[in-house]
Parts: C-alpha cells; structure tokens; sequence
C-alpha cells in the first residue's frame, strides 16, 4: 500500500507542474518545477527506489540508500528552482 501512495503522489505531482506551468514563462515554469521536484517528488521516488532496491537484493538495510537520495534530487530540485528565481527576463536583456 505504501508503493501505490507514493506513485500516487509522484503522479499527482507531475499532473500538477504540466497544469500550472502550462502557460507560464521559462522563469515561471523553473519556479514551478523546482519545488514540485522538493516537495514531492524527492521524498516520494526516494521512497520508492530505497524500497523497491532493498527487496530486490533482499537486505533491509539496502533501504538506507534514501537517505542519499533524497538529499541528490532535493538538491537537483533546488537547483531549479533557483535557476528560475534568479533567470532574467527576456525584454530584460
């Protein structure tokens, strides 16, 4: 049950970014993916990957490999999101 809550919330999260960065500008839609990725796609595929790798192989302790997860795509996501805080605008230039 938890694996199916997970892939929901991934789901969820990216229906929400393609709907509410569907007509925004580049720096918008970096905002906007920047903290979809933070907020729930982070904890939720870093979740879903520990999980999934630790049955695999069969040792519960490979489930700690979300705790370096989790922090790599929050940082990817952070990344994002301040690409598009501090992207200029286009009549800027």
């Amino acid at each position: 049950m938890a694996f199916v809550i997970a892939l929901i919330i991934v789901l969820v999260g990216l229906i929400a970014a393609f709907q509410l960065s569907e007509e925004k500008t580049e720096k918008g839609k970096y905002i906007i993916w920047g903290t979809i990725t933070m907020i729930a796609f982070a904890p939720s595929l870093s979740f879903l990957i520990g999980v999934t790798y630790a049955m695999t192989v069969r040792n519960g302790w490979a489930a700690s490999i979300m705790m370096l997860l989790f922090p790599m795509i929050f940082v990817i996501g952070l990344i994002i999101l301040l690409l598009g805080i501090y992207k200029k605008h286009e009549e800027d230039r």
